[in-house]
């Protein structure tokens, strides 16, 4: 793209930045010059705060931001729920419906992790038609002979019963896999054939490509390959695409044909400013999180994800952190046994950011009855869980209180940020529980990271694939040019409302090219195109790999 950025260049002027096409009046952020520094991005987020004060959706407002106040990487990147695909893999590994269950529950707390190790970073805004696609190779998860132990993960890990080849160090987040080359080791194995119809074979595993290169940005592909060796591995494909610009919507799916499972879902926010904190909230269109087991023990089950409400806070300070509330609730349905669970992580609003009150609750549907997992939490626990047993109808248990609590089965207690434990409740189990059974690691936080995601080179990406498609802006931001990155950065969103312009006229409408254009019910589909799209990421092969 180097020959052509000229034409890209935009004519207007750069401190006004507007979308056009949004349906509230515009708002304008000047750009600080770059010797402001830190103090000039902080003068620019107060300008900014206090012009979205009173917006009813700032995510759907006519804001473009200046490119100095954005992380180096897409949206369509940096939002996935795939941040441990090996545990998203897992689900389908156990035989016993409960244990499902409980790995959906571990899947839930660590689909985030970017948010517990990371930092609060503002990606690009997607254009329409942008899509974004990347593959992990992962060892399988091990178990203990004890089933109410965690699984022994084989990658990006620091707890202390692993094996040998697996890292006990610091590891690096996430977003530098936007910026890292290749790896300087990868494992040897054999080029997969694989097929949505098809379970995998053990694929090559590699690291992040990137299309830059900074100072030790290779230590993130140096970390991937080192845990693999040269076991087998599972690969997890994801794909996405913005469908729609106003409101922005972009839909996803996930698939690991190895465990017969996939996951599916519409991403679309709503944000809001309250006090100093921007709330942010699931669109209409996002329905959840969508979860199928298409074969192997789970075969036939459906699970549902709801999200909760997030809180972005710090933002005079120029440190942000997440906080949640409300409630995340997930319902299995379907499968070939008589038994299926519903949870309802429940969150209590943070009084500061070392404190977090979180509840969880499970119920379980068998043989007609109804167990619901759940109850108030103690004042000294962030995160507590029981399931219960009951005839009633558990869809109506939105929350933890409203579980009868004697029909407890399991409790959980824990802090969403870091360690979750949970225990059968003898009384309300219809397994042998003893009388004093003590708590389990569900999942230590603290002692897992980020897997850094693998994404084809930029010369076999296609023009609309959103790091070849943001390729000047992300150099020009790495390069701290924020004036040009700002300029290109404008030129792309003004050719996406010129390509608006071009269909009102014509009087066309934009087609989607992964995904069917209907995505009113959350729950989307893949298109012919779409399907080509993931087998291939399921046969594409490390770069070192003949």
């Amino acid at each position: 793209m180097a020959d052509n950025k000229d034409h890209l260049m935009p004519t207007v002027d750069p401190t006004v930045v507007a979308d056009e096409d949004a349906p509230d009046p515009p708002i304008s952020v000047p750009e600080e010059p770059v010797e402001a520094g830190e103090g000039g991005k902080l003068k620019m987020i107060v300008q900014l705060v206090k012009k979205c004060l009173g917006v009813k959706d700032i995510a759907a407002m006519r804001l473009s931001l200046p490119a100095s106040l954005l992380e180096p990487m897409p949206n369509l990147e940096y939002w996935h729920y795939l941040d441990r695909p090996d545990l998203f893999a897992a689900i389908n590994d156990s035989d016993d419906a409960f244990e499902r269950m409980l790995a959906v529950v571990r899947f839930t707390f660590t689909k985030d992790l970017k948010f517990i190790h990371g930092k609060v970073c503002k990606p690009y805004n997607s254009v329409l038609g942008e899509h974004f696609r990347a593959h992990w190779d992962v060892p399988p998860v091990r178990y203990s002979s004890d089933p109410r132990h965690p699984p022994i993960l084989g990658t990006h890990t620091t707890q202390s019963n692993t094996s040998p080849q697996i890292l006990t160090t610091a590891l690096p987040s996430e977003t530098l896999s936007v910026k890292s080359g290749r790896s300087e080791r990868s494992s040897k194995s054999t080029r997969s054939g694989l097929s949505l119809l098809s379970k995998a074979k053990a694929s090559p595993s590699t690291a992040p490509t990137s299309p830059h290169h900074v100072p030790d940005a290779d230590l993130a592909g140096r970390i991937s390959s080192l845990s693999l060796g040269d076991a087998d591995v599972h690969r997890v494909v994801y794909i996405t695409e913005q469908v729609s610009h106003h409101p922005p919507v972009s839909a996803y799916y996930a698939i690991c044909p190895a465990r017969s499972i996939e996951m599916r879902g519409i991403d679309q926010i709503s944000a809001k400013i309250s006090g100093t904190t921007v709330r942010v909230t699931p669109g209409s269109y996002n329905k959840g999180i969508f979860i199928n087991i298409n074969g192997g023990p789970g075969e036939g089950e459906e699970y549902h994800i709801t999200h909760p409400v997030a809180g972005v806070n710090g933002i005079l300070r120029g440190s942000f952190y997440v906080t949640v509330a409300d409630s995340t609730i997930i319902t299995c349905t379907g499968g070939k046994g008589e038994e299926s669970y519903r949870a309802v992580i429940e969150y209590k609003e943070e009084v500061s950011r070392l404190l977090d009150r979180r509840r969880l609750l499970l119920i379980w549907s068998h043989h007609g009855c109804s167990h619901g997992l759940g109850e108030p939490i103690s004042s000294s626990k962030a995160l507590s869980t029981r399931m219960t047993k009951t005839k009633r109808n558990t869809r109506k248990w939105t929350k933890v209180k409203h579980v009868p609590q004697s029909r407890v089965v399991a409790f959980f207690d824990g802090c969403w940020r870091n360690h979750i434990r949970w225990r059968r409740n003898p009384s309300g189990s219809d397994v042998s529980v003893p009388l004093t059974s003590e708590f389990h690691t569900l999942v230590d936080l603290e002692k897992i990271q980020v897997v850094p995601k693998v994404v084809r080179p930029l010369e076999k990406q296609f023009p609309n694939e959103s790091r070849k498609l943001w390729e000047n802006v992300t150099s020009k931001l790495l390069s701290k040019e924020y004036g040009d990155a700002t300029k290109y950065k404008l030129a792309l969103e003004q050719r996406q409302r010129d390509e608006a312009s071009e269909r009102t006229r014509k009087g066309e409408e934009f087609i989607p090219a992964y995904f069917e254009k209907d995505f009113s019910l959350g729950i989307p589909t893949l298109t012919e195109e779409g399907r080509k799209a993931v087998e291939e990421e399921l046969r594409e092969c490390s770069p070192d790999t003949i």
